[in-house]
């Protein structure tokens, strides 16, 4: 009984997975035109101009429903109205694959994340750092006009890792664990694809909000608040899997794992951010490298140098970790489709 339930949905919630990385490391990021991400954003200004003259925090509370329920019908439109045409012919599933397909890989970045500390390497390779710190301040939150080498090659890891939950883990936790519990369930092959997506894009309108509005000034700390705290609790438990995930990967690679456990155990709170601290940290300890934003944090041991190579060597252990990821994700569908044998 349970096989049957598992055998179509669950092999369909893998295949789409591993096309929508595909396509994110093919394509990168769509045109912002038709990118899904974009059409957010500008959905969280509309609401905006709206809810922040409600000077308290309701205001919040509203723009993250209105988001949550506006964003889920990127989803939710397309996918509905194929899934009814599907009795015209074979070739609505494939249209319907093809989309679900593309949906998803819009909800993660991952060939964007690590292009960008590549490049931002390269102009530091070449001792370009006016370039690199106007690049880096598209990415950063701190002013990076005056930043030395030093503090421009730490901004680079700490978003690079910071970001490693919002840009991929934390997207693929909630479309396999929301897909995996809708097929249990005995949903409609469809119906799980459909759950799975919806819970990927709207981890990413959730992470889209608190990255636009959640910041602590005078005119965001009300909107800002609630979609704030949204975000810090669905990358709870991402940002620690990603945490242990980086020690194994840093023992794969030869680093130093011991350190990065420590560093993790001991740091990972440093940060304002209750989630932040447990990639930025544990990567510092796998490189005996200490991060720092002033005045705010300060993660990890100073001892080694921050040098060019550190960037390399982060994006060597965030592209692993994501590969972990992936993997452990597989193998989980792969358990589960075996079970009908």
């Amino acid at each position: 009984m349970i096989s049957e339930i598992y055998s179509n949905s669950i092999y369909m919630l893998l295949t789409t997975l591993l096309f929508a990385i595909a396509i994110d490391l093919l394509i990168a990021e769509f045109p912002v035109e038709i990118h899904p991400v974009v059409w957010i954003g500008n959905l969280i200004n509309f609401f905006k101009k709206y809810f922040i003259n409600i000077n308290n925090k309701l205001s919040g509370l509203l723009i993250s429903i209105s988001i949550i329920l506006t964003s889920s019908l990127i989803v939710l439109v397309p996918l509905l109205l194929i899934k009814h045409l599907l009795y015209l012919n074979d070739g609505m599933i494939y249209l319907f694959k093809i989309i679900a397909v593309l949906l998803l890989s819009s909800t993660f970045s991952v060939k964007l994340l690590l292009d960008s500390a590549s490049n931002l390497r390269k102009d530091l390779k070449n001792n370009n750092l006016n370039k690199a710190r106007k690049s880096l301040s598209y990415l950063v939150s701190r002013k990076t006009n005056e930043l030395s080498k030093e503090h421009i090659i730490s901004a680079v890891i700490e978003t690079l890792t910071e970001n490693i939950p919002d840009s991929y883990v934390s997207t693929i936790f909630y479309y396999s664990i929301v897909g995996i519990i809708a097929s249990l369930l005995g949903l409609n092959d469809f119906n799980v694809i459909i759950l799975a997506i919806l819970a990927a894009l709207i981890h990413r309108a959730v992470d889209t909000m608190d990255s636009m509005l959640g910041y602590k000034s005078d005119e965001l700390y009300n909107i800002g608040y609630i979609p704030a705290i949204l975000d810090d609790a669905l990358n709870y438990i991402p940002a620690r899997i990603s945490g242990i995930l980086i020690v194994i990967s840093s023992g794969i690679l030869g680093l130093n794992w011991r350190g990065a456990n420590f560093i993790m155990r001991r740091d990972a709170r440093n940060c304002d951010s209750p989630n932040s601290g447990y990639t930025m940290a544990t990567v510092a300890g796998a490189l005996n490298i200490q991060l720092e934003k002033e005045g705010v944090y300060t993660l990890g041991d100073n001892i080694h140098p921050l040098k060019v190579e550190c960037i390399d060597k982060a994006v060597d252990i965030t592209r692993f970790t994501i590969f972990l990821t992936t993997i452990f994700f597989f193998f989980v569908f792969m358990d589960l489709i075996l079970l009908k044998i």
